[in-house]
């Protein structure tokens, strides 16, 4: 088996694959290969060193440590030229720590190996920059449905035990489901489905179909990791479909997160912020609907509290949206950096002793509800700033409410 065998990834190894031409031409830098479980990282590993003629040394992050990262090292860097081009895989290396990565800077800036390591959570947060600035990063995606069905294929027709079966598959949309684009899932679902089969065969035919699959794979959760990549995707696709007014789409991202055994209070937490950055006073309701909502999520817990957490969804998806205020502060927190610690008028400071009062504080301050609307014309920025308008009203009904009673009250002052 070699490189062209490699089933889907044809971005990387594929004809025009960039991996495959960088090989060509006998070019192996050290790499970081990312992407979900079961897509093949440790094979591709594998068939690289294969295909390069390259000796292959093999660690998993969960139970190797420095010693056994220095001994590979020393193995590699003391026997020969040759040797100082071994291919070190290091499978899960978001596991190592900081000490452990540290450990491979030397040999691979000096080309004493060449790393591969695998992982399925982000390499931007997971491996340190010193190590990343030094290894290429490439990124596998999860198996499409035909490629699951070419592996299928292939298992029946090579597998020893599976070839001398009788077995037809009446159906694999169930397994495709099942397996979640991880070909190592399916082929163990696969196997599975066959040996229970197998059980019942009276005359020796295997038959595998949806409903088999369903009963085998009962209670199977979604894949859905609390503290991986995972995580963090479908949070934002959860978020980005309310801001998208996608009722449809933000609960079908929920489900995916009840599904995977979601904190109900992060969800709430996430949808709190969306209240006030995305949608703000085009509807003032959703804070207090977002609020209520993760205050009764804490009451409540699973499983009850998915429901109040997908009328909340619904509800935000569905209003109007703004990120006037989200604008506005981070305008007013730029001109802050910009500007310095500019004096408070002193008609604004407080003047709580005889002398603060002797030196002019709160003088000339106008109480505003002594005023006509409860308004008094007086400046409340400092005077090197006066008439910055940070708050750009939003193009719905309220805050056009709010922006013509500005217009009214301050005569054109803060006219963009």
């Amino acid at each position: 088996m070699g490189l062209g065998d490699v089933v889907g990834q044809e971005h990387l190894v594929g004809k025009e694959g960039v991996l495959r031409k960088a090989l060509a031409g006998g070019m192996l830098p050290s790499m970081i290969l990312w992407g979900p479980p079961g897509v093949g990282k440790t094979t591709l590993a594998r068939l690289i060193a294969q295909d390069l003629g390259r000796p292959f040394h093999s660690l998993s992050a969960i139970n190797s440590g420095v010693k056994d990262v220095r001994e590979v090292i020393e193995k590699a860097g003391g026997a020969g030229l040759f040797a100082r081009s071994a291919v070190l895989f290091i499978d899960e290396i978001h596991r190592f720590s900081k000490a452990q990565q540290d450990s491979l800077l030397g040999a691979v800036e000096k080309g004493t190996i060449t790393l591969i390591g695998a992982t399925t959570e982000n390499p931007s947060f997971e491996v340190i920059p010193a190590l990343l600035s030094r290894c290429q990063v490439y990124v596998l995606q999860p198996l499409a449905e035909e490629q699951l069905r070419s592996l299928l294929d292939r298992a029946m027709m090579e597998d020893t035990e599976m070839s001398a079966l009788d077995i037809t598959i009446a159906g694999t949309d169930a397994l495709i489901r099942a397996s979640g684009g991880d070909a190592r899932r399916l082929l163990n679902t696969f196997e599975l489905c066959v040996r229970t089969a197998r059980r019942g065969a009276e005359d020796g035919t295997i038959i595998v179909d949806d409903a088999l699959v369903k009963d085998v794979v009962q209670n199977t959760a979604a894949r859905y990791d609390k503290q991986g990549e995972q995580h963090y995707d479908i949070i934002s696709a959860f978020i980005k479909s309310m801001r998208g007014s996608d009722p449809n789409a933000a609960v079908y991202w929920l489900a995916r997160m009840v599904e995977g055994g979601e904190d109900p209070l992060f969800i709430a937490r996430r949808m709190v912020i969306l209240a006030s950055e995305d949608i703000g006073n085009a509807n003032p309701n959703a804070l207090l609907m977002a609020t209520t909502t993760m205050q009764a999520a804490q009451m409540i817990g699973w499983p009850e509290s998915r429901i109040i957490l997908s009328q909340c969804a619904i509800y935000l998806a569905c209003s109007p949206k703004s990120n006037a205020s989200y604008v506005a502060i981070g305008a007013a927190q730029a001109h802050v950096k910009e500007t310095g610690d500019l004096p408070v008028p002193l008609a604004l400071r407080n003047a709580p002793t005889k002398l603060m009062k002797e030196l002019g504080h709160g003088k000339d301050y106008g109480y505003s509800h002594d005023g006509e609307e409860n308004f008094i014309d007086q400046e409340f920025l400092p005077e090197r700033i006066s008439g910055t308008a940070y708050y750009q009203p939003g193009n719905n009904p309220k805050e056009q409410e709010f922006e013509a009673r500005i217009k009214r009250l301050w005569k054109g002052k803060y006219d963009s």
